[in-house]
């Protein structure tokens, strides 16, 4: 006859599973990669950068027309390429829906102050009352 002296082999494992867990930090892994390119709205433009923004008001719905213009000076409302006849006619339509609805203009630092400036007349001419310029903030 045999005898352990250890504990008894029926006993509770002081071994941690770690499969689990790897299991679901993969999955939150991908559902994360998977949902983070859709959270920026518009095209991907370098921003011309801040010292002092407009605070951001704690509104629950941000409904903001994102108007972008690339380097190249193509125009883009979200994710739609438009030319400037196009652009004004899409923002009267959208506007028409939500007189007071903001648009936010991002524009690439790369560009002049004329080449923003047509954007903005374009969008005046489409009845646009509040355009806000998009910035990014400096950090000290």
């Amino acid at each position: 006859m045999g005898m352990s002296v250890g504990g008894s082999p029926r006993g509770p494992k002081a071994e941690i599973n770690v499969t689990p867990l790897v299991d679901v930090v993969l999955v939150l892994l991908i559902i994360f990669m998977v949902i983070t390119p859709m959270l920026q709205r518009g095209k991907s433009v370098e921003l011309p950068k801040a010292r002092e923004t407009e605070k951001k008001k704690t509104d629950t719905k941000d409904n903001a027309l994102i108007l972008s213009v690339t380097p190249d000076k193509k125009l883009y409302l979200d994710n739609d390429p438009l030319d400037d006849k196009a652009l004004e006619a899409r923002l009267r339509e959208e506007l028409a829906k939500d007189p007071v609805r903001k648009i936010l203009l991002k524009a690439d630092n790369s560009l002049r102050v004329r080449d923003v400036r047509k954007v903005m007349e374009v969008a005046r001419q489409a009845k646009a009352m509040r355009v806000s310029l998009g910035v990014e903030e400096l950090k000290d």
